[in-house]
């Protein structure tokens, strides 16, 4: 007996954005119920996706009129990030996407093993329009996403909104960001503030924010709209695009002995990974001072 040779079908896209934020809206599931469907008539009403190798997925494909379904799910036995992602479909055929930086933009090469029922140009017909309608939704998505951090402190929201904003202690929690954090300016509403810190070269850099409001003991909203380069304040051009605007957001909320801290933050995709690591330890910092 003779096994059938498999096909493989390529499908490409070059989407004008960073790898970083190609990667994050491809995996996210929030994301992929917003761009999976070949049609307008087809959509993707829920995904759920544990990217790790042997970790399953599954996106739920549905016509909008309800007449039929399917959910096309699979497991992972390679994933490389911001590199390959490489899966096998529950009916067995093997599906590997490889993603690859250039300049500022990023292509997207996927290739899937053909099933036999379908002619393979309506296969890859079907695919590529997905992987376009992929392309058109980041490159018209913003290029900053909210991120949200959460911690329970054993002190008072006063005690908690005084240090967060202390000269001496708001350097002691941010030196988990740079260990020469620290801050020029005012914390009251309406005033700018210059969040500063020294590279390993020596330079100065850092963000130009403004507080746009600031209620003690409740919450702080900052918003950033330059940065520092070289010591000096920059607040247009190229230099400040994906950060002009950004909000970072602080809510204290007392409940008996603790206060419940949350930090929501506009973040750039370029540094979803650095804040993802950076901001626990940093309130972990920020909760041992308090509870000292």
């Amino acid at each position: 007996m003779t096994t059938a040779e498999k096909t493989m079908i390529t499908v490409k896209a070059t989407i004008h954005a960073s790898v970083e934020k190609v990667w994050a809206l491809w995996t996210a599931p929030k994301h992929i119920v917003k761009w999976n469907n070949a049609s307008d008539d087809w959509h993707t009403p829920r995904a759920t996706n544990d990217l790790r190798q042997d970790g399953k997925f599954m996106s739920r494909m549905e016509a909008r009129d309800g007449s039929m379904g399917f959910d096309f799910e699979g497991t992972y036995y390679e994933v490389k990030k911001h590199e390959q992602i490489s899966y096998t479909i529950s009916d067995g055929r093997k599906v590997s996407i490889v993603f690859e930086r250039n300049d500022k933009a990023t292509q997207i090469a996927e290739t899937f093993e053909a099933e036999q029922m379908n002619p393979t140009d309506m296969q890859r017909d079907g695919w590529q329009a997905i992987l376009n309608n992929f392309k058109k939704y980041v490159e018209e998505s913003p290029n900053m996403e909210k991120t949200k951090f959460e911690i329970s402190i054993h002190a008072s929201a006063e005690k908690v909104y005084s240090t967060t904003i202390g000269e001496g202690t708001y350097a002691a929690w941010t030196a988990e960001f740079n260990p020469t954090s620290r801050f020029e300016g005012s914390w009251e509403k309406g005033s700018k503030i210059l969040f500063l810190g020294t590279d390993q070269e020596g330079k100065i850099g850092g963000m130009v924010a403004r507080i746009k409001e600031n209620i003690p003991n409740k919450f702080i909203s900052i918003e950033h709209y330059g940065v520092i380069g070289n010591g000096k304040e920059i607040t247009s051009g190229p230099e400040v695009e994906g950060w002009a605007g950004a909000l970072e957001n602080y809510s204290f909320t007392q409940r008996r002995n603790t206060t419940v801290m949350t930090v929501e933050v506009d973040t750039n995709y370029e540094y979803m990974d650095y804040f993802s690591d950076t901001w626990p330890k940093a309130l972990n910092k920020l909760k041992s001072i308090c509870e000292a």
